[in-house]
């Protein structure tokens, strides 16, 4: 197994470099990894110690921001050294005072892990929810370095538990503790022998916690709103786009505010074609008075603008629940905004509790959409909703508090 992972990732190497000239992200992806190590000799101290983050992307940033936000505050003097797996969190990031050098993070193979870990030094590394890098966690274990995982959360499908997947969990086994989400998770580990880790929640609830006090002031969307009432949908793909089509027609007296998560020009396109009188927020400043008040739909055509968005709408719509998986409902539900999403959620916790506590609603087609819709625009539904949302995230806040004491009891911080 460990030859065959080995090909695996040489590989998919080899894949990306051969659609590069062809893939933006591609392209984006193989050649943020040229000259890297000489990139990181030049900028990082030589024999200088640093905590070391990674993230496969944007969304796992986000998810351990909040504990980055703890050291930089608390230990200010902890150097600290981010790196990415996709192009969507390193281009994004990349500038972050959160650390004092971001990188991407080279490819899993035995050299690449040997000269990063020796060039960066970590006296720890952080690994954020599901990120598993043979290589990179060997080395670490034969240099004795502590690695922790924080947010993980387990199912019982993962080839960790699989009869055949001794290789998998040999690669677990590196970790010095897992901060898990649940308890399914701790017995999953328990089933295989680990047994140093402790339910600590999920990060992202103490970061979407602030979010409401730091939210932008965004004049263009708040404009475009009016006196009427919005539906904010965050991150959405095209089969939501559809559904969302027969959503307006039937709701016109309200508003939109549609922020896809791919918002490059083919699929802007492809949305106006949907939606032929929306607007875009980059063109705002160019729509006459009249044209903004008569227009349902206003396309966020930009990144980093979602999270004070919804704070702008009354229910909020997740994308991806057609696709791969759903993605950020607690950004929504911070504001105390019911979340509606589609039917493939079962791997997002949050998803399934607010779901329980009746703060989120799964739908599979435009008719569901548009009944659930109606029904949490009846005031006294609204309202629990709303409660519902905000107070399931307010009541599992501080994963960050439980990991960093955990850390400076360990005396790896100072």
């Amino acid at each position: 197994m460990r030859l065959l992972y080995a090909l695996g990732i040489r590989l998919y190497g080899l894949l990306l470099r051969l659609l590069s000239p062809f893939h933006p992200k591609a392209k984006a992806w193989v050649d943020g990894r040229e000259g890297l190590f000489q990139q990181i000799k030049q900028t990082v101290e030589p024999g200088q110690k640093h905590a070391w983050f990674h993230f496969a992307s944007l969304g796992e940033f986000e998810q351990g921001r909040a504990v980055l936000e703890a050291l930089r505050q608390q230990f200010p003097q902890q150097k600290i050294v981010i790196t990415f797996f996709s192009p969507s969190g390193y281009e994004i990031r990349k500038n972050t005072n959160l650390a004092d050098h971001v990188f991407y993070l080279p490819e899993d193979t035995a050299a690449n892990a040997a000269a990063f870990i020796r060039l960066i030094n970590p006296s720890y590394a952080v690994f954020t929810k599901y990120e598993y890098w043979n290589f990179y966690f060997k080395e670490m274990g034969r240099q004795q370095i502590p690695i922790f995982m924080i947010s993980a959360i387990f199912r019982e499908g993962q080839s960790f538990f699989k009869p055949w997947g001794g290789f998998f969990r040999g690669i677990l086994k590196q970790v010095t503790f897992f901060f898990v989400q649940n308890k399914d998770s701790i017995r999953l580990l328990k089933d295989i022998g680990i047994v140093d880790a402790a339910v600590a929640g999920d990060t992202r609830f103490d970061r979407v916690l602030e979010l409401p006090k730091a939210q932008r002031n965004i004049p263009q969307v708040a404009s475009f709103i009016g006196l009427q009432e919005a539906l904010v949908v965050g991150s959405s793909w095209p089969q939501d786009e559809q559904l969302l089509v027969h959503w307006a027609a039937a709701h016109p007296s309200w508003k939109l505010l549609l922020a896809p998560h791919e918002i490059h020009e083919t699929h802007i396109q492809a949305i106006l074609k949907l939606f032929p009188q929306a607007l875009r927020f980059s063109m705002f400043e160019s729509y006459a008075v009249e044209q903004v008040a008569q227009a349902q739909v206003l396309i966020i055509d930009n990144i980093g603008m979602l999270s004070s968005l919804y704070g702008y709408g009354k229910i909020a719509y997740i994308g991806g629940g057609f696709g791969a998986g759903i993605h950020n409902t607690l950004e929504a539900a911070t504001y105390g905004m019911p979340v509606i999403f589609g039917p493939k959620y079962y791997k997002f916790q949050e998803a399934k509790d607010l779901i329980e506590e009746g703060a989120a609603f799964s739908i599979t087609d435009a008719a569901a959409l548009n009944k659930v819709f109606d029904a949490l625009t009846q005031e006294e539904k609204l309202l629990y909703a709303s409660a519902q949302a905000k107070q399931y995230v307010q009541r599992n806040a501080g994963a960050t508090a439980i990991i960093l004491k955990y850390l400076k009891g360990k005396d790896l911080l100072s």
